[in-house]
């Protein structure tokens, strides 16, 4: 074959690395400062503030609990009480986990774990977290929810604390480097990354590597500074989604996926609309992000959105 044409031939049948979107059914109910997670049968979006507003002009909290099955959104539970920001959630078996938050529109966090059985439907509650917090982030290894981050109504954590759902004991870990909120938070290669974040109006591009087998931290390759975003693990590779720059008072659109090669963030994509709170789960061989606010510098009582967008790469690699 002439060797002028096979570049142009490879170019037209598309890089196997190449990310493609498409908008998939909204959530029935606009959220922001939200939790999703996803059972890799179903996804479900939790807690948050909508679009409605209250007397004051703030954004409402959003109590329905909303399970997506790859088609449509529907009302699954309401969560109890009155309503949560910023709180982590973690799937373990077939059990939903609700870690902290801060209530309603406040600033003044819970230390309540509600537990949702997906099979019996029905809520209990399980041994509080060591201290209230929210705007931290939940991550699962090993059978076991790792909290990382958020902040009091006082001061933002370095808190790192790991709940074993097996004995409903709680485990003080080694804390992260630094106090920081909102860090994107992922299990990769055996060990939890701690990628980004923010405390009052400053952002991070720390990314920190916590070592299960020495309960220490370790320097990961930095980002480009920001709060707020989603990660994740999709095809075998480390991908950071949107999120918020307070420097520049931006919602970030920018899609990075970790190169093993220079240990480095490459910028592949972007995001089809800017949001913050870019929350990031797989299902069925895409990512949907899903909700997020298209205002920057409304902390967590910012308005929601209803918006869900996927992304598929185009072959498998």
């Amino acid at each position: 074959m002439n060797t002028l044409i096979l570049p142009l031939l490879l170019a037209l049948a598309g890089d196997d690395t190449t990310p493609a979107w498409r908008s998939a059914a909204p959530l029935l109910h606009a959220r922001s400062a939200h939790a999703v997670v996803s059972t890799g049968k179903a996804i479900y979006a939790l807690a948050g503030t909508g679009a409605d507003t209250d007397e004051q002009k703030q954004a409402t909290p959003v109590l329905e609990v909303e399970r997506f099955d790859g088609k449509q959104w529907s009302v699954e539970t309401k969560l109890p009480g009155a309503g949560l920001n910023a709180p982590a959630a973690a799937i373990v078996g077939e059990r939903l986990y609700v870690l902290g938050g801060f209530n309603l529109l406040t600033n003044v966090p819970t230390d309540e774990l509600c537990v949702y059985d997906l099979a019996t439907h029905a809520w209990s509650k399980a041994a509080p977290l060591p201290a209230p917090r929210g705007g931290h982030a939940a991550v699962v290894l090993e059978g076991k929810i790792h909290l990382l981050g958020g902040g009091n109504s006082v001061s933002t954590l370095a808190d790192h604390d790991e709940y074993d759902p097996a004995t409903d004991k709680w485990t003080r870990r080694a804390p992260l480097p630094r106090a920081k909120g909102s860090p994107a938070v992922v299990v990769f290669e055996g060990q939890i990354w701690a990628i980004g974040g923010r405390s009052g109006p400053s952002d991070f591009g720390e990314v920190d590597l916590w070592d299960p087998k020495t309960d220490q931290w370790s320097p990961g390759p930095a980002i480009e500074a920001r709060g707020t975003a989603g990660a994740l693990v999709y095809r075998d590779t480390l991908w950071v989604f949107g999120g918020e720059a307070q420097k520049t008072h931006a919602c970030l659109d920018e899609v990075l996926r970790l190169d093993r090669a220079s240990n480095s963030w490459k910028s592949v994509t972007k995001l089809p609309t800017a949001r913050n709170y870019a929350r990031a789960v797989l299902f069925e061989d895409e990512v949907l992000v899903v909700g997020g606010s298209l205002s920057a510098g409304s902390s967590h009582a910012a308005r929601g959105s209803r918006l869900v967008e996927c992304m598929k790469l185009a072959r498998h690699s």
